[in-house]
C-alpha cells in the first residue's frame, strides 16, 4: 500500500474532514482511500478481512460494521463487482471520509453509508436503521483493546477505534446476527488473545465456525485471528491452515502479496 501524502492539497475538505488526511492506495492501486493521518489507520487487517468474502450468491449483500472510512467494504466492492455493500459507522468525521471514498472511487451505485452505533440496542435512536436479516455476509473489525484499564488515547478517533468495553464484543456479534440472513455468514478479525471471547459471543448464534490464525512470521505466534461462522448452522468448529504474512528474509509471502496487491481471495490453499 502506497501513501500519497503529497497529494493531500488536492482534497476538497468538508467541515467534518480532519486537517491531516492521507491518500493511500490499496489492491495494487485499484482503490484509493482517504483516512486520518493519525489515530486508527486501515491496513493489512482490513484487506485480509475483505478477502474472506470468497463465495456466495449472485449480487451478494455485504455489511461492513464499524466501517471507519470504508476500507473493508470498498475492498469488497472492488474485488466483487456484483456486490452491494453497506457501510455502518458512528463517527461523523469517518462517515464524511467514507462518503468521499465512495465517490472518488466511482462506487456510488453499489456502496452506501448508514450512520449508527452497532453496539446500541435496536430500539435506541443511535442504532443503525437497517432491516433485519437482510445481508448475506457481515464483516467486522472490532476495536482491539479493552478500555477498562490503562491510559486512554488522546485522539478521540483513535480511542474509539482501538478500545471498547469488554462486553461490547458480544454486542458486535449480536448486531451481526440480527443483520445476517438465515444461513448468512459473519467474518471478524481480531487479536489472537480475543479468540475465547469471540467463540463465546458466536455460540448459539453461529455454527460452522472457522478459525484462521494469522502469523507475522512462520516462527512467531499468531497475532491475529480471522473467525467466520454461518448463522444457525450446527456444523462443528474448524481450525484452518495459518496465514503467514512475511517471509523470514523480509517482504510479504507470495500468498499474502497476491491478496494485498491483486485482490486475491483468502482461500484454504496457502500456495
Amino acid at each position: 500500500m502506497t501513501s500519497l501524502d503529497n497529494q493531500a492539497p488536492l482534497i476538497d475538505r468538508g467541515p467534518e474532514t480532519p486537517a491531516a488526511v492521507t491518500d493511500d492506495a490499496f489492491l495494487g492501486d485499484r482503490l484509493y482511500i482517504l483516512q486520518p493521518s493519525s489515530g486508527y489507520r486501515a491496513g493489512i487487517d482490513a484487506v485480509l478481512l475483505a478477502a474472506s468474502m470468497t463465495n456466495g450468491p449472485a449480487e451478494p449483500t455485504i455489511l461492513d460494521c464499524g466501517s471507519g472510512v470504508g476500507t473493508v467494504g470498498l475492498c469488497v466492492a472492488v474485488r466483487c463487482p456484483d456486490a452491494r455493500v453497506t457501510l455502518v459507522e458512528r463517527e461523523p468525521v469517518l462517515i464524511d471520509l467514507a462518503r468521499r471514498n465512495i465517490d472518488r472511487n466511482g462506487l456510488q451505485a453499489r456502496v452506501s453509508v448508514v450512520p449508527g452505533d452497532v453496539t446500541s440496542p435496536a430500539q435506541k435512536p443511535e442504532a443503525p436503521r437497517l432491516p433485519a436479516e437482510s445481508f448475506d455476509h457481515v464483516l467486522a473489525n472490532p476495536p482491539y483493546h479493552d478500555d477498562s484499564g490503562g491510559t486512554p488515547a488522546r485522539d478521540p478517533l483513535k480511542r474509539a477505534s482501538h478500545a471498547m468495553p469488554a462486553p461490547d464484543l458480544d454486542s458486535w456479534v449480536r448486531f451481526a446476527a440480527r443483520m445476517n440472513r438465515p444461513g448468512g455468514r459473519v467474518s471478524l478479525i481480531h487479536k489472537a488473545d480475543a479468540l475465547p471471547a469471540l467463540l463465546v459471543a458466536l455460540q448459539d448464534r453461529y455454527g460452522a465456525i472457522a478459525v484462521t490464525p494469522i502469523h507475522p512470521y512462520a516462527d512467531k505466534p499468531a497475532g491475529r485471528v480471522l473467525v467466520s461462522g454461518i448463522k444457525a448452522s450446527r456444523a462443528p468448529v474448524e481450525l484452518r491452515p495459518p496465514v503467514v504474512l512475511h517471509e523470514l528474509g523480509g517482504g510479504f509471502t507470495p500468498y499474502v502479496g497476491r491478496i494485498l496487491r491483486e485482490g486475491a481471495p483468502l482461500t484454504s490453499s496457502r500456495t
